[in-house]
């Protein structure tokens, strides 16, 4: 490469781009006193040339490669002051990748040379070279813009989210070719489009497909972020998560994946990762923003630059403060959303992405731009509403347009079925008048707000935490496998507590087991607010207790479609499709108000029949209630929600009218041939709901 330099270029868009002649490069970094474009061979060992990038105003490092094209590889070496204890972490014996890197080369192995020396108790620079070993990127040829079709936009009120992990969903199904399981090729494959079209979901929220790495410790002990909850590339799908089918990139068979599920009418929700990066904490290595510019990527401590804000959880602070990185953000969404028509994005630990020098705002820089961006305002939005940081937990704190997911409905749900059937004599640990608002959208969290009921993601089971069947079959969490001596993940999860764990369960234990999972299921899928449904719930997979699998890529997470629960399923599926024909609540708050002919839009009951007053909302004792729907959201007729979280069958008086049973969670596939005339009792059986439509 002797004899050739870099053209000055453009400084925007950042990143590398081919224009039919050539590539332009564009980089940030505000600290650094020189930068150098680094290339490589075909096979990206071997270093070929170093090129002097150009600095512009706005501290953009540019440059145009003449002749240059998509296949090429390169990395970055930032050249400026080392000085740890100021923030200022530069070494240019660190190849960087670079962050707007859409193809990453390399397969990352844990080294002493990818360390820049800061934790060293002498604070030197590390001089070892990571060139030949460090991750690269390769320039991309510019996308076909039809190649993943249109956006959906599924109405919030008709959507059903599906939390999956893309190697999990299908790696053990036989009905996938063995070549495409545990791939995007996997997930679009027509036997994995048949059951989530068979299910009624209408979104598939994806655990994260960004590039990333797997801790030190993780790969020490021989596991991996099977999760994938620790980002490297926010531009970059994981390669891994690719079967190479059909001699597809990743990029293209991702992008296959999204076409084929929008014909299929579902949504493709990626779950992102911006709140850290895999660079982990001071004493973490220095792969890309680190050693580009640590201050600037980077929320470092105050009365210590050398360290950083950990909200977290995983070492770092990604500094939304900033507006390149805040730039970097909003770029990587665009991209997502515009160009790999995803249709929405699920914010891990968002609170931390709404954080200023005062705490969290829902007025602040990321949540503004989001809003006013023509793409992204108009997909959809989904928050875990909290971070580790003091003042972190902002459940209904998100902007009016943000769906949350509502950890007091997962509570709320699972004490009133779960531990009403582990301590049966027990008072009850929370209040139908609790439980009534979980079921009704949440109205104390977001009404107020001017939030439809929509905005509460309604789950009992996700990702983090035990799955449904564990949660009913295990007293106490089971990571041994994970390396950390059983002390990680939840501790108390409001689980089942019968004195015996596992399948080996006396029969009535498991019938019980059975009843259960069916109640939450059902009073799950039917609450008001946007239902989320975790992928192998309905089929009965079991994670044998472990409740924190993020490291276990193996059976563990796999979901076992031989050994599915084929009625768990069929009840699955049944309760999917009575939530789409009529859905029980409507898309909009109640006031108990009556209409001309004296009937309430939403009204409550005992089970004697006697609307409740004041008293009975507090009442501990007593495991029923009883609502009557007069506005559902799909059908005229009047709906009754009949739920007994007792150890003993209930009579329920029921209104006036001719009533007919829609659903019974205690039968089998959830079917129900029950009909009664005007002032009849219906029958509910312990730790059961039933769904009645008045039929004249």
């Amino acid at each position: 490469m002797s004899g050739i330099s870099l053209r000055p270029g453009k400084s925007w868009p950042l990143g590398a781009h081919y224009d039919g002649q050539g590539v332009n490069f564009a980089v940030f970094s505000a600290h650094a006193q020189s930068m150098t474009l680094c290339l490589f061979d075909k096979t990206g060992k071997l270093e070929t040339g170093q090129l002097a990038l150009h600095r512009s105003e706005g501290d953009v490092w540019h440059g145009y490669l003449p002749g240059a094209g998509p296949g090429l590889i390169y990395g970055l070496r930032a050249h400026g002051p080392w000085q740890p204890g100021q923030g200022l972490r530069f070494n240019p014996a660190k190849l960087l990748l670079d962050p707007y890197a859409r193809d990453i080369v390399g397969e990352f192995v844990w080294d002493s040379s990818h360390f820049d020396g800061a934790s060293t108790p002498a604070q030197e620079a590390d001089p070892q070279d990571n060139a030949r070993i460090a991750l690269k990127a390769r320039v991309c040829a510019p996308l076909s813009r039809q190649d993943s079709g249109p956006a959906l936009s599924i109405p919030l009120a008709q959507t059903v989210l599906y939390e999956c992990h893309v190697k999990g969903f299908s790696q053990r199904n036989p009905a996938v070719p063995a070549a495409l399981r545990g791939s995007f090729a996997g997930l679009a494959h027509p036997a994995s489009i048949a059951h989530l079209q068979s299910l009624g979901v209408t979104a598939v929220s994806l655990l994260p497909v960004h590039y990333r790495i797997s801790e030190e410790r993780l790969v020490k002990l021989g596991l991996s972020n099977y999760w994938g909850y620790n980002t490297l590339g926010f531009f970059c799908v994981d390669p891994r998560l690719a079967s190479g089918a059909e001699g597809l990139t990743p990029l293209e068979e991702f992008r296959a994946m999204v076409r084929a599920l929008h014909e299929a009418g579902i949504e493709v929700i990626l779950d992102v990762v911006y709140n850290h990066s895999a660079e982990s904490d001071a004493h973490g290595p220095s792969l890309s923003f680190r050693g580009l510019d640590n201050l600037s990527y980077y929320w470092v401590e105050d009365h210590d630059p050398a360290d950083y804000k950990n909200f977290s959880g995983c070492g770092n602070s990604l500094n939304m403060r900033h507006p390149r990185v805040l730039q970097m953000i909003m770029d990587s969404l665009r991209y997502w959303a515009s160009e790999l028509r995803v249709d929405g994005f699920r914010f891990d630990l968002a609170s931390a992405l709404g954080r200023n020098d005062h705490g969290f705002s829902a007025h602040n820089a990321f949540f503004t731009a989001v809003a006013q961006d023509p793409v992204l305002s108009r997909v959809k939005l989904i928050a875990e509403p909290w971070d580790i940081g003091l003042g972190g937990y902002q459940l209904s704190g998100f902007p009016r347009g943000w769906l949350e997911w509502n950890d007091q409905f997962r509570d709320t749900l699972r004490r009133y079925w779960v531990q009403a059937a582990a301590a049966p004599e027990a008072p009850a640990s929370i209040s139908r008048g609790e439980l009534a608002m979980r079921l009704c959208g949440s109205s104390d969290l977001y009404q107020a707000q001017r939030r439809r009921p929509h905005s509460s993601v309604n789950y009992v089971c996700a990702h983090d935490g035990f799955n449904l069947l564990d949660l009913v079959s295990y007293s106490y969490r089971h990571n041994l496998a994970n390396g950390e001596n059983n002390l990680d993940g939840h501790h108390h999860e409001h689980n089942f507590n019968a004195g015996e764990e596992g399948p080996s369960a006396r029969p009535e234990v498991q019938q019980l087991r059975q009843r259960l999972q069916r109640a939450l299921l059902a009073s799950t899928l039917l609450a008001q607010g946007t239902p989320m449904l975790l992928a192998g719930d309905e089929l009965g997979h079991s994670q044998g207790g472990n409740n924190n699998p993020y490291c276990q890529d193996n059976t563990t997470t796999w979901l076992d479609w031989q050994g599915q629960d084929s009625d768990l399923l069929r009840f699955t599926q049944t309760v999917l499709g009575i939530r789409r024909e009529l859905r029980p609540f409507a898309d909009h708050w109640y006031h108990g108000v009556a209409d001309a002919n004296g009937l309430a839009d939403l009204a409550w009951y005992r089970a004697d029949g006697h609307p409740m007053e004041f008293g009975d909302w507090q009442d501990i004792h007593d495991r029923c209630l009883a609502c009557q729907i007069g506005q559902a959201g799909g059908t005229t007729s009047p709906l009754m929600l009949l739920l007994n979280a007792g150890a003993q069958s209930q009579d329920f008086a029921l209104p006036a009218g001719d009533w007919a049973g829609v659903l019974d969670s205690a039968s089998l596939h959830g079917h129900s041939n029950w009909s009664g005339s005007s002032q009849a009792t219906c029958q509910v059986l312990a730790h059961s709901l039933v769904l009645l439509k008045r039929v004249r």
